[in-house]
């Protein structure tokens, strides 16, 4: 059943791309500077989750190192990697720049040595970008000429009321891409290629590429996610096609494995908060912001903690209802455990 499992997992990157063509164009032309020399402006790409922002990211940089073999990529996500020394140590560590760092060195010291690594260009991928709890590290990013930023987020309106003054002020300017949801089509052509390359030939047709399109509502992660567990389960029971019968199992367990990932992918912080309003069912922000601060010892602000609701809400972990002083939040349909 199964012939190629990498080509089953979200992250893989295909060598060619299906119905992102304009976004690559844009991006690519964005990047188009360092073929000459220059700088680029920084780029952004911004669309809900499971629309392909990361996918064509590196899959435009992947043919921008085919015509400059001397660029450098870093990819970087902001939801691990969410403070400025961890920025600096990532990019420090993707360009083999990283020996004898610790974390008592200073963050200077690390900025010091990217700036003394300009012998090539350096894109950096900053995903999840939103994530950052210190912004400082963009402006760090822009005062180096040879890093050019790709920076990765949900919604523009929020990542840039995350910045402070300095930092808005100067990727005010930069390239945008925005990325909307599949169609169905869209879906069905994504879902054919990813079963043309990793299953066996007729596993499985085009009604059942649309069943499972039609169940992801344009979420591209989800539904290679479900294509990915109805293939295991046949492989698992030897069959040779994914009937309707191991769809419909498929589709909720998909579901569940994305969500039991992103939650186990929560920085702790995060996590307590997701507690927090499953164990509370509904709960207004004030309250749900004096809970966590009775329950952690050293709290974030409360704007990193808006932050991360969003964050969560962003990925049907939890859900905002109500207006703003009204609001309440509570665990997606489905999501507690």
């Amino acid at each position: 059943m199964i012939v190629d499992d990498r080509v089953l997992c979200e992250d893989f990157v295909p060598s060619e791309v299906v119905h992102r063509h304009d976004e690559v164009n844009l991006l690519s032309e964005a990047l188009e500077p360092l073929l000459s020399g220059g700088r680029p402006e920084p780029a952004f790409l911004f669309g809900p989750t499971g629309v392909g922002k990361t996918c064509i990211a590196r899959y435009t940089l992947d043919r921008l190192g085919e015509q400059l073999p001397s660029a450098r990529v870093a990819y970087l996500n902001c939801w691990q990697e969410y403070t400025r020394f961890r920025v600096l140590y990532g990019l420090l560590e993707a360009i083999d720049r990283s020996f004898d760092v610790h974390r008592s060195t200073p963050k200077d010291e690390l900025f010091g040595r990217l700036r003394a690594a300009d012998d090539a260009p350096l894109v950096a991928i900053l995903d999840e970008v939103d994530q950052l709890e210190e912004t400082a590290a963009l402006y760090d990013l822009h005062r180096l000429p040879h890093v050019s930023p790709v920076l990765i987020a949900n919604r523009e309106e929020e990542l840039f009321a995350s910045f402070d003054d300095r930092v808005r002020s100067r990727l005010r300017a930069g390239v945008r891409v925005q990325f909307d949801r599949y169609g169905t089509d869209e879906l069905v052509a994504i879902l054919d290629e990813r079963a043309r390359q990793g299953l066996e030939p007729g596993a499985v047709d085009e009604e059942g590429l649309r069943t499972i399109a039609e169940a992801a509502a344009g979420d591209a992660r989800v539904a290679i996610g479900i294509l990915r567990s109805a293939a295991r389960r046949a492989q698992t029971r030897g069959r040779e096609e994914l009937s309707g019968e191991l769809l419909a199992e498929a589709i909720p367990d998909a579901r569940t494995a994305i969500r039991r990932k992103t939650v186990e992918s929560l920085l702790d912080h995060q996590r307590v908060l997701y507690d927090l309003v499953d164990e509370a069912g509904e709960i207004a922000p004030g309250e749900l912001y004096e809970r966590y601060e009775a329950y952690v010892d050293e709290p974030k602000t409360r704007r990193t903690l808006r932050n991360y609701l969003t964050k969560m809400v962003h990925y049907d972990l939890i859900e905002a209802v109500g207006e703003k002083r009204g609001r309440t939040y509570r665990i997606v349909d489905g999501e507690r455990e």
